[in-house]
């Protein structure tokens, strides 16, 4: 579940600050940006905070999201990850540690803007995986699998305004390594036949840019961000595989390459103070030839909203499980409105609407990818803590995809703490 830490990336504040009060809203008013000094006035006396090393970041995130109906076999999801980010002038370096799901990503600087770059991942879940459907388990899809990779790379980074740590145009293009694997559980149905452990040796091209300019509580405040993925990957050893009926031939899933992208804009809302936003942004991608399957199929899942620059291309669904979706093809919009009721707390109603080709268990014999559509509320507040630390709290309403046709609730409540 480790992703879930990148989108908060350690959104603390000293102490000092929750001593603070907000000033009044008038026409003067400027949200605290992230990483800059405050100074106010609390009950009379003068209080004033430092600049904060933005580039250099090491936090602890816990927390736990509950669903009601169940998702899956599913009531309560504990979460429990570690996040360390530094930067100096010859490397940077990004870990997200959660033991089941865990990345690292590295650059060493050279002349010119260009990097020396690596990637290392794994998801090693050894808890049995299955299909849902109607919010309940399929057992007959049940199967433990995973993957280790390692990427090598070249890339080049320009660094764009407003010149924070994180605003930068990134180009980047990787060798990737992959062994996967997976095996039955004594719930695999008899008519499930699964491919073999193989390595996948691939390329990815990747763009990223982030002009966006985060506020006190790295949210973003102002600018806009993007960025694309194209990924190719053959498998050697492979096989046919099945489930029930539905085939996915050695011929069409072999090898595979997919398409994606993301666009967020975080921006003024007309006719209001700079306490009120709007937060915008598109999520799509597609396989030109379908040739994904459950293992290779892009992954949407739940947690909070991505807001960190290197975790703006995860796919949010509010209320959803960790990866929940495998989708041949997708596109997710979301629409926010943020309030900033103080300096150190703000109020957030979102909307989402998805349109995916999701695998899809009809029943024990039956296995496809599917065209549907969901649409999700969610309700929540990001808060400064005492002690150097942060809570996120969000209630989510989906309207029938997580749950193949029937509403159901989530409540995602995140504590991180600063070190």
């Amino acid at each position: 579940m480790g992703t879930l830490v990148g989108a908060i990336r350690a959104l603390t504040i000293p102490a000092a600050l929750l001593l603070a009060n907000n000033v009044s809203a008038d026409d003067g008013y400027r949200t605290p940006l992230a990483g800059e000094p405050l100074a106010t006035t609390v009950l009379g006396k003068r209080v004033e905070v430092g600049a904060r090393d933005r580039s250099n970041v090491l936090a602890l995130t816990v927390g736990t999201t509950l669903y009601a109906p169940s998702l899956g076999s599913t009531d309560i999801l504990p979460i429990t990850a570690l996040y360390w980010r530094k930067e100096t002038e010859a490397y940077r370096s990004r870990l997200v540690f959660s033991l089941f799901y865990n990345e690292w990503d590295g650059a060493l600087k050279m002349a010119n803007g260009l990097e020396l770059l690596g990637h290392l991942e794994n998801y090693t879940n050894p808890f049995p995986q299955e299909e849902i459907l109607n919010g309940k388990a399929i057992e007959a899809t049940s199967a433990v699998w995973g993957y280790g990779t390692a990427w090598l790379g070249l890339g080049y980074r320009l660094p764009v305004a407003p010149f924070q740590s994180d605003n930068d145009l990134r180009l980047q293009l990787f060798y990737t390594g992959t062994y996967l694997y997976n095996r039955r559980t004594p719930d695999t149905g008899p008519e499930v036949r699964l491919p073999p452990d193989t390595w996948e040796n691939g390329m990815r091209l990747r763009v990223r840019y982030d002009g966006m300019r985060r506020n006190i509580m790295e949210l973003p405040h102002r600018g806009f961000a993007a960025g694309a993925d194209l990924e190719w990957a053959y498998r050697s050893p492979w096989s046919d595989s099945s489930y029930g009926s539905f085939h996915f031939s050695k011929g069409d899933t072999q090898q595979y390459l997919k398409i994606s992208g993301y666009g967020a804009a975080a921006l003024p809302v007309p006719g209001l103070s700079e306490r009120d936003r709007l937060i915008a942004s598109v999520y799509g991608g597609f396989s030109p030839k379908a040739q994904l399957d459950r293992y290779s199929g892009f992954k949407i899942g739940g947690g909070p909203f991505p807001n960190e620059s290197d975790d703006l291309w995860r796919t949010p669904y509010p209320g959803a499980l960790f990866n929940q979706f495998t989708v041949a093809d997708y596109v997710v919009g979301t629409l926010e409105y943020r309030r900033e009721l103080q300096f150190f707390l703000y109020l957030h109603l979102r909307g989402t609407v998805a349109w995916i080709n999701r695998d899809f268990q009809h029943a024990a014999n039956f296995f496809a990818f599917e065209q549907e559509r969901g649409e999700a509320l969610s309700v929540g507040l990001t808060s400064g803590l005492p002690w150097d630390s942060t809570l996120y709290l969000e209630f989510s309403r989906d309207f029938g995809i997580l749950r193949n046709g029937s509403s159901g609730s989530g409540l995602l409540l995140l504590w991180s703490k600063m070190f």
